[in-house]
């Protein structure tokens, strides 16, 4: 099966965001099972389990998610149901996106599940918890460090998913977990310490693009469902190609441009208030 341009550059969004977040979710998995391999108990194997638990959870969310929207779809005009769930989509890629709160909802992320590994062993050492406990915790932090990335992933591609199909959301889903799970095999079984912040960079920033375009269609679709003003910017028609609106999302409307604008100044502001936060 042969996919448009226009659907290409889709499975390229979904694929980058499946693989930013798989990223975040190897980087966690690799703090909790550092060191569990010197302990020759079964504990990486607990949390692989935890893993395969979210991993089902997460398929079970998407059908419950979409089944949920499509029913919605029978009482709620389309244009409106689109409209909302883009704004969910973009809602989730901010927060993604947000440098300031990273450090809370990131890297504070990885800390809890260390300091949860690290009062789990620590118990079971002194014997203040039975084995089987502290193997169960060990499967509820893989089923965590999993299932936060994917139930936002499930959120993210319901937009997509209504307006293009569940075909071309799972070309994008095959597409970022391929690249994942290279990351993985080279980080869990050959062992390999590879440039993690400059991929976090690089996927930040094609992240910011694909953020930029989905703001300019959301604000597009909200004008159409009429939760937005519509004011045209007649000098920008010769500026702005017609083309750019199906591959960019740019239209010469204050509206759009403004939305645009905005996402723009929240990621770079946020980035500049985490840099200052720093020094």
């Amino acid at each position: 099966m042969s996919l448009r341009s226009d659907q290409a550059l889709v499975v390229a969004d979904i694929g980058v965001l499946v693989f930013r977040e798989g990223l975040e979710c190897v980087l966690v998995l690799a703090s909790i099972t550092a060191g569990l391999r010197r302990l020759g108990k079964n504990y990486n194997r607990a949390v692989a389990a935890g893993v395969a638990v979210a991993f089902a959870a997460t398929l079970v969310t998407w059908c419950a998610v979409s089944r949920l929207l499509s029913d919605l779809g029978r009482q709620v005009p389309a244009l409106a149901l689109q409209a909302a769930t883009g704004l969910l989509a973009i809602i989730v890629l901010l927060v993604v996106m947000n440098w300031f709160f990273h450090k809370l909802y990131w890297t504070g992320w990885i800390s809890y599940h260390n300091t949860r590994k690290s009062e789990l062993l620590k118990h079971g050492r002194a014997g203040s918890v039975t084995a089987h406990r502290v193997v169960f915790g060990m499967i509820l932090l893989g089923f965590t460090s999993f299932y936060r990335e994917g139930f936002e992933v499930v959120l993210f591609l319901q937009s997509y998913r209504l307006k293009l199909g569940s075909v071309t959301v799972a070309w994008g889903v095959v597409a970022g977990s391929l690249a994942t799970g290279a990351v993985a095999a080279l980080t869990f079984l050959a062992h390999r310490h590879l440039p993690y912040r400059k991929m976090l960079v690089a996927t930040g920033l094609m992240l910011g693009i694909v953020l930029l375009v989905m703001v300019g269609e959301e604000a597009q679709e909200m004008q159409l469902a009429r939760w937005l003003p519509t004011t045209d910017i007649p000098q920008l028609n010769h500026l702005i190609p017609a083309s750019w609106g199906p591959w960019f999302s740019v239209f010469p409307t204050v509206e759009t441009l403004a939305a645009q604008g905005l996402a723009c100044l929240l990621v770079l502001g946020s980035y500049l208030v985490a840099r200052s936060e720093r020094l």
